[in-house]
């Protein structure tokens, strides 16, 4: 009864003072950027160099990615399946609305108003992927009101796979409940629910080249981040059939390790998708991380569970914890070892000229900074709303 009144009143209370509030900031501080204001465009300008054009398709792969593939991704437990997908579509939106205000203020403000454009939709797309990340250690545990609120302190990062595998097993370590660490029975996963995911972790994969490229300055280095990206993750995929049979009793490859493994080269090659690591270096990529992710669900996380007492529910630290490490360790590597001949006369305009990407990956000190003090006083808040986790899925 409690948890019923408390989504009955708590719940829409937020959610329209939210609306209220990003309402209001839209009506008084919002307008066009210059590519979307009609009254900026010279009378000889060409519609088919709008930026529209260059990011609207990869913008719908991102969508994609985030709406279906995470969703069903997330939906292997039997018992929240359904509550997994419908937060997820929630919890998407309430992110990209909060990153959008947040980041308009500090990177598009200017003459007293935030200028928005679809360049803006995919920045906020990148903080809402950390904050869905987060999520997936904490799935099933959580209220929705919980949910939001952890959307609202780390919403504007854009620093993806690291930061919020790290931001949510912090936010685990809060949620703790000794009765959970032999498991829960609505954690065991059923044929359609590994199904769904299988589904889920597929759509991901197909569309991770978009994810991976879409910041990436256009011409040879985005063509370098797509193709980097696929070959990483094909040689995971099949790196992760053979370990997975390996270890596995009967030689039976594991579900959870297909849902997870299979995509583990996507996050390594995140660092030095563009980067001249030839196709050889991609491939390298894809084998280790998807053997670290593998061994993380084998070893790491039991260990965590039973001495650490963190309950990572998605294997959140497996898929984007560890492979995001191998690719930080990759991109050191390259940036000492590669030549700067291998990049040509583009070399200075790639350390100085790419800003989206720059700006992207520059924020990582402050906005773990930022973190860690957030996450510090959401655990606090969380504690206290412990009475009223819910039980039962939607």
């Amino acid at each position: 009864m409690a948890f019923s009144k408390y989504l009955r009143c708590r719940l829409p209370v937020l959610l329209f003072v939210f609306q209220g509030v990003l309402l209001l900031i839209f009506v008084l501080f919002t307008t066009y950027d210059g590519h979307t204001d009609a009254a900026s465009q010279p009378s000889d300008v060409d519609p088919a160099g709008n930026q529209l054009y260059a990011f609207f398709s990869l913008f719908q792969d991102i969508q994609l990615m985030l709406l279906v593939g995470l969703g069903l991704l997330l939906a292997f437990m039997k018992g929240y399946g359904v509550s997994a997908v419908a937060y997820n579509f929630l919890l998407s939106n309430f992110c990209m609305q909060w990153a959008l205000i947040v980041q308009g203020f500090i990177y598009h403000y200017h003459e007293g108003k935030i200028h928005l454009g679809l360049y803006n939709l995919l920045t906020a797309e990148f903080a809402t992927v950390a904050v869905l990340i987060s999520a997936g250690a904490i799935l099933g545990r959580t209220s929705p009101i919980q949910l939001l609120l952890m959307a609202v302190d780390i919403g504007g990062s854009v620093t993806v796979h690291v930061f919020s595998c790290y931001f949510g097993l912090g936010a685990s370590i809060a949620l703790y409940r000794s009765g959970l660490q032999t498991g829960h029975p609505k954690e065991t996963p059923s044929y359609i629910s590994d199904l769904l995911s299988l589904v889920g972790a597929i759509f991901l994969w197909v569309f991770w080249p978009s994810f991976v490229s879409v910041l990436v300055h256009p011409g040879d280095g985005q063509h370098r981040a797509v193709l980097h990206t696929w070959v990483a993750l094909s040689a995971s995929v099949l790196t992760t059939f053979a370990i997975s049979s390996l270890l596995e009793k009967k030689g039976k490859v594991s579900m959870g390790h297909l849902q997870n493994a299979t995509l583990a080269g996507g996050v390594a090659i995140g660092t030095v998708a563009d980067m001249a690591i030839n196709p050889g270096g991609a491939f390298l990529l894809g084998i280790l991380s998807s053997l670290a992710c593998i061994l993380g669900f084998k070893y790491m996380t039991p260990f965590l569970a039973n001495k650490l007492r963190i309950q990572d529910q998605c294997g959140i630290h497996n898929l984007h914890g560890l492979p995001g490490i191998i690719g930080a360790v990759a991109g050191i590597a390259t940036i000492l070892l590669v030549p700067d001949e291998a990049y040509g006369h583009q070399l200075y305009h790639k350390d100085t000229g790419n800003t989206e990407t720059a700006w992207k990956d520059g924020l990582m000190v402050d906005r773990t900074t930022w973190g860690l003090k957030s996450w510090a006083k959401w655990s606090t808040w969380v504690r206290e709303e412990e009475k009223f986790i819910p039980s039962v899925g939607l």
